[in-house]
């Protein structure tokens, strides 16, 4: 693997690049998008897999890691991280289109970027992260969702980035990367994360995406989630009364494969209900004892989902 840097709209972008020297056609390119609170080094496993094969990259999301951290918070609003992913994709591979696969955070600028760029996409796979018209649904009508939802109201609370880097990031490693599978997260796993998010500026670049969401519900507070933010009250424009929520209209056209861990502490296994209704061409294969982490959990299952679908 060899870590590369590119510049979009004046960002710095830091990215991990693999791929077999060939005299052959030029390879496909797999791109993968983590997500909170990741960085390139969570899909080590898929890039190992798959370089054999593929032009594999996988960047740190801006915000993130060795990546620039733009100060503006509007840069994190989802439109923008759109359009701004998609210049990074059609600079990446010029020539051809991109077999796009993303996990949470990922995900949610994957499956708009999929709809509003389909150009520069193939294939579409998505690992765990709600599609935005379900999961609005989702937030609107289920109160479980919306207390799955909770932790969002700590992350943006005034408090919100001394509760993360507390304890040597405790709320992270504790209340976060929660596995189903012992033995995932290891003590040099987390090492490794503790040092992602020592980089200056990351962890507020993290919490900049959450910031920045368009719309999220109100939530009643229980007695954890008040002792973990301190009981410092939210104030934001973007949190809604359910009645105000609108549902977005966001249609996938391009083949798609869903990955969904049903364990997910984050998401309700109900935003997949009528996902079809969204995404046309839509394979979804379920992992009833996999939680949010399932690329961690279960890589070598994972691999060959991918593998065969996109074969």
């Amino acid at each position: 693997m060899t870590h590369q840097n590119i510049v979009v709209d004046n960002v710095n972008i830091h990215y991990v690049e693999s791929a077999k020297k060939t005299t052959q056609k030029p390879m496909q390119t797999l791109i993968f998008l983590h997500g909170f609170p990741e960085y390139w080094g969570s899909w080590k496993q898929q890039l190992n897999y798959f370089s054999d094969s593929y032009r594999v990259i996988a960047p740190d999301l801006p915000g993130y890691n060795q990546s620039d951290k733009p100060s503006e918070a509007g840069f994190y609003a989802v439109p923008n991280l759109i359009a701004f992913m998609a210049k990074f994709i059609a600079a990446i591979s010029p020539t051809q289109p991109v077999i796009l696969v993303a996990h949470d955070w990922g995900g949610a600028i994957a499956w708009p970027l999929a709809a509003f760029h389909p150009q520069l996409i193939s294939k579409l796979i998505i690992l765990n992260a709600a599609h935005p018209s379900t999961f609005t649904r989702e937030m609107i009508n289920n109160p479980i969702q919306r207390q799955k939802s909770a932790y969002i109201h700590q992350l943006i609370s005034p408090c919100g980035e001394s509760l993360v880097e507390k304890d040597d990031f405790n709320y992270l490693t504790e209340h976060i990367m929660v596995s189903t599978k012992e033995g995932v997260f290891t003590d040099e796993v987390r090492a490794q994360y503790r040092q992602v998010w020592r980089q200056d500026g990351a962890i507020n670049g993290m919490l900049q995406y959450y910031r920045a969401m368009p719309q999220l519900a109100a939530h009643e507070p229980d007695d954890e989630s008040e002792n973990l933010s301190n009981k410092q009250p939210v104030h934001s424009a973007q949190i809604k009364n359910t009645a105000e929520i609108k549902i977005p209209n966001i249609r996938i056209n391009i083949p798609t494969l869903v990955l969904w861990g049903e364990q997910d502490l984050a998401f309700v296994n109900d935003n997949l209900n009528d996902l079809n209704r969204y995404v046309a061409n839509c394979t979804l294969i379920r992992f009833p004892n996999t939680s949010h982490w399932l690329h961690h959990e279960r890589p070598d299952e994972v691999n060959r989902a991918i593998a065969e679908f996109i074969n």
